[in-house]
């Protein structure tokens, strides 16, 4: 019975640990830090750039795969920016593209394009970064909206020499309504942003995002194809000595996945391609992580990725524990765990607004072990397509 109470207990810490205790932990720790050195209060990466003075010259990257239906607007939206046209060249490279999208991005007026072999998009990225002429290299998914200062403020991270990589802030916009209009993602995304925000002050970001991002050009990692930038860029980076920051004020924006079922299959694909980083790209090695950021990484990306495991031990031991008699501490324990999954299961029919977030963490929890069973099962490809109702 103890070696059940400490398996169950433990497991609940863990969890609650990485979804709740990490942030309040970061937050505590960001206010203490700010009573101490008030003159550090605003975030350390932002140093302003003098416009039309030194402004570097950048080259904006946008992979696409068979994204003519977007990819005029997208190159409407990049040469729209508040940058100097002579400071930016913009990239459209073309990852085995079988439409007009090669097409329609020469006659909006990109730069070059590169019309490739399919080999997913982190090949296609770094062909783009080979031909790329600026000392910045920004990136851009081809259906996402950039504000027009968002690249002058993500810019503004690189005054300082100890960053070598910046994200934005995207916003998930739904963009569909009625009854597969489910997603509960947005939600989820406001806490993660504050997270990120935290973890930047404090030291780096832990994760990335593909829709608003860049680095230095000289600091630009080649990676395996199907280790995605948005997780494999950061934590390398911090390795090689530079940091990985979060720049709220350069806001872009994406349609959502509109249903429950569709997130899922998207963090499912995403988690496939975690993995490989997880286990075989780096990421467990301490070495090169200050001490922070190793908590960091521990905190929100290794447990949190080992959730659906920690959640099925949890309910494992509660089970024997109850069978054993242990308590009715454990009833209600027991009770509680089959309350959110029977509230996660009638979410389909009811579509209360609880009940959806309930199925989403169900959902999304269990996804990293759906990735893990993909990836090991029959490998993860390169590329991919785009997501349900995103464009």
């Amino acid at each position: 019975m103890v070696v059940l109470e400490v398996t169950f207990w433990v497991c609940v810490a863990l969890i609650v640990w990485t979804q709740l205790g990490y942030a309040l932990a970061l937050a505590a720790l960001a206010r203490m830090r700010a009573i101490a050195l008030p003159a550090q209060r605003e975030d350390s990466h932002r140093h302003p750039l003098k416009e039309g003075v030194s402004d570097p010259h950048v080259t904006l990257i946008v992979a696409a795969h068979d994204e003519q239906d977007v990819i005029g607007a997208k190159i409407a939206d990049a040469l729209a920016l508040d940058y100097p046209r002579e400071l930016l060249q913009l990239i459209v490279a073309c990852d085995g593209c079988t439409d007009a999208t090669a097409e329609r991005a020469r006659r909006a007026g990109a730069d070059l394009v590169l019309e490739l072999p399919r080999a997913g998009k982190v090949r296609a990225q770094d062909s783009a970064v080979e031909r790329a002429t600026g000392a910045i290299v920004a990136f851009s998914d081809a259906n996402s909206h950039w504000e027009p200062g968002a690249l002058r403020e993500l810019l503004s991270a690189f005054a300082d020499p100890r960053v070598g990589y910046a994200c934005g802030q995207v916003r998930f916009v739904q963009g569909a309504v009625g009854a597969n209009a489910s997603n509960q993602e947005g939600l989820y995304w406001r806490y993660e942003l504050a997270v990120r925000s935290l973890e930047s002050r404090l030291s780096s970001i832990t994760a990335g995002n593909g829709a608003i991002y860049a680095t230095r050009r000289d600091a630009y990692i080649v990676v395996d194809p199907i280790m995605g930038h948005d997780l494999s860029l950061p934590f390398n980076i911090v390795k090689r000595g530079l940091r990985a920051v979060y720049v709220p004020t350069a806001r872009a924006s994406e349609k959502m996945v509109p249903s429950l079922l569709g997130e899922f299959q998207r963090k499912r694909r995403m988690m496939s391609h975690t993995w490989p980083i997880v286990l075989r790209g780096g990421m467990l090695s301490p070495r090169g992580y200050p001490p922070l950021y190793a908590l960091m990484i521990f905190s929100h990306r290794l447990l949190r990725y080992a959730t659906p495991g920690l959640h099925a031990l949890a309910l494992a031991a509660n089970v024997a524990l109850v069978v054993i008699g242990a308590g009715p501490l454990y009833v209600v324990t027991l009770a509680l765990q089959v309350a959110l999954l029977l509230a996660a299961l009638l979410a389909g029919a009811l579509r209360a607004r609880p009940l959806l977030l309930a199925r989403y963490y169900v959902l999304t929890t269990a996804s990293p072990a759906a990735g893990l069973y993909d990836w090991l099962r029959h490998g993860t490809p390169a590329w991919w397509d785009a997501a349900e109702g995103t464009r």
